[in-house]
């Protein structure tokens, strides 16, 4: 179904409502069913494209008992919607998607239109065209071959869900649709999915699976993903056509309650440095630092807990890469979007017997493609070492790993299981710590410490470490200390301190003026940052003709 933009409905009541009619003479399948004989001549069905205007609304949705409803918004436009509900006095949110109501009579049908109409459309050649134009035809050929007298607005309740369990997600379509949702979670069956909405975080929906509907909805996933689950292999982590991490667990063997799963949903628009910008999560300070630092092939782990957002950064300034520099990437699911013409990204196949394929061989095996930077998606394991090796060996990297404070990833690094030595770990160059915390009432983001590994102490064989950029909480604002590593950078250059300040200068100005013009879409802001590293002159002069005060000192 094509997908309009999701948008605010208005006023609550300004939603169209549906009275619940009778659709036909039949009332019920088995009547239809039983005419089969006489069904072969079949019935005319002249359906026109829905027009809200002229036809019945699809939806209906009286409002929860007990909770008032804050807003509502599209997610499928016109078959469904989302609605936020709040129970002031147990302080308790609900999520409740608001599809099209079939009647028992439609119920039925449709259940038998799901097996009926599922063989002809794996036999047509030109499903993969437009499944929404082959879907119809096969649904008006099947509701003809019935009898069965359809009206516009039964057709498209019933297109609605065939769509939803042939192209889409199924009971969770609705909420794949919707860009507010980062996380996905069904902890067993009979139990309501969670989702975590970026507004109201964690979040119960109405959305509730039987034993054994979850129990086939996790094969079908695990197979659109191209792998196998079963009771002996009931685990699977893998990754969805649209590039949504997902885990998945089958049955009882691992969850008592039964199946399950989580869903980390795949932002199809990679966030830039700008977006880091306009969220807070770094100043214009630190893009300027981690570009020239970046351009200067220093090396970076970005470290933080769940959900903090470091794969996230680790992408976007992964977009400071000069153009035609041969890049690398590995990961266990696919998350990292470069806009950069020589990339390779490589992801491991795991689960497969002998033939196993992970991030330690595609790291070894991304070395004799010559790369200049390796991006390698979490660090966990024996791939560390040889991530250490490269990056001893000249090769820029970055990486991600699982640590609240520079402090903690140090010692993750040096001790089980990933085990570098401490004269490896002095060849990182800067430690990226990230945390979702709280920030003046709402959740947010931010980089809590960029720090410069030094090399070790003589007189402690310790790690020294300084801080060029800490976040503080009370103001929301990020301290800048003295870097070592820009003054090492001037040194490499050539240049004057003035020289590098006068560059560190310009490089906010340009973020500034990029995030004055609203460029945050990923391929833009990669053809603007390739665009200074052709000719910085011309851009700042052109920026300068413009006039525009962009820096605040």
């Amino acid at each position: 179904m094509a997908q309009e933009e999701t948008g605010d409905l208005g006023e609550v009541d300004d939603l169209p409502t549906r009275e619940e009619t009778e659709t036909g003479p039949l009332s019920g399948i088995g009547r239809v069913l039983s005419q089969t004989a006489r069904a072969l001549a079949g019935s005319s069905i002249d359906i026109d494209n829905y027009d809200p205007d002229l036809h019945e609304s699809l939806l209906s949705f009286d409002g929860l008992e007990g909770y008032e409803e804050l807003e509502r918004y599209w997610l499928n436009v016109p078959f469904a919607y989302a609605t936020i509900n709040y129970d002031s006095r147990n302080t308790d949110y609900r999520y409740h998607v608001v599809e099209p109501d079939l009647s028992e009579f439609e119920r039925n049908l449709l259940d038998r239109l799901v097996e009926d109409v599922r063989a002809p459309l794996l036999y047509r050649d030109d499903i993969s065209d437009d499944p929404e134009v082959a879907l119809r035809e096969e649904l008006v050929d099947r509701l003809e071959e019935y009898g069965v007298r359809a009206d516009e607005e039964m057709f498209y309740r019933l297109f609605y869900y065939l769509y939803r369990a042939f192209q889409g997600y199924g009971q969770i379509d609705p909420l794949m649709h919707d860009p507010y949702i980062e996380d996905i979670s069904c902890d067993g069956p009979e139990m309501p999915v969670f989702v975590y909405h970026e507004e109201y975080t964690d979040v119960q929906t109405n959305i509730v699976y039987d034993p054994e509907d979850l129990y086939n909805y996790v094969v079908q996933l695990a197979q659109r993903s191209g792998r196998h689950i079963s009771v002996s292999n009931p685990v699977v982590s893998t990754t969805l056509p649209d590039g949504s991490r997902i885990e998945l667990a089958l049955g009882e063997e691992v969850t008592p309650k039964g199946s399950a799963f989580t869903i980390r949903k795949y932002a199809e628009d990679a966030f830039t440095p700008i977006d880091l910008l306009n969220y807070g999560t770094v100043d214009d300070r630190i893009l300027a630092y981690m570009w020239l630092a970046i351009e200067s092939n220093r090396s970076l782990i970005f470290a933080g807990g769940t959900a903090a957002g470091k794969t996230t950064s680790m992408n976007a300034m992964s977009m400071f890469i000069p153009p035609r520099s041969k890049v690398v990437s590995i990961e266990d699911t696919r998350e990292l979007s470069l806009y950069h013409e020589n990339w390779l990204s490589s992801v491991t196949r795991e689960q497969m017997g002998d033939a196993d394929i992970d991030m330690y061989d595609l790291l070894r095996s991304s070395l004799r493609h010559r790369p200049e930077y390796i991006l390698v998606g979490e660090v966990r394991g024996e791939e560390a070492m040889t991530l250490f090796q490269a990056m001893n060996t000249g090769h820029t990297t970055y990486s991600t790993l699982h640590a609240d404070s520079v402090q903690t990833v140090i010692n993750r690094l040096e001790n089980d299981p990933i085990n570098v030595p401490r004269a490896m770990v002095s060849s990182l160059d800067i430690l990226w710590v990230q945390v979702l915390t709280k920030s003046g009432g709402e959740r947010v983001r931010r980089a809590r410490a960029i720090s410069e590994i030094e090399g070790i102490d003589q007189r402690t064989g310790e790690l020294d470490y300084s801080n060029t950029y800490l976040w503080d909480s009370t103001d929301d604002a990020f301290r800048e200390n003295n870097s070592t590593l820009l003054e090492e950078i001037r040194q490499d250059r050539g240049w004057s301190q003035s020289e590098l300040l006068g560059e560190l200068r310009n490089r906010r100005r340009f973020l500034n003026f990029l995030q004055h013009r609203d460029i945050t879409d990923y391929r833009r802001f990669t053809a603007m940052v390739n665009k200074y590293y052709t000719d910085a002159d011309e851009v700042m002069s052109h920026i300068d003709s413009l006039g525009l005060d962009l820096l605040e000192e």
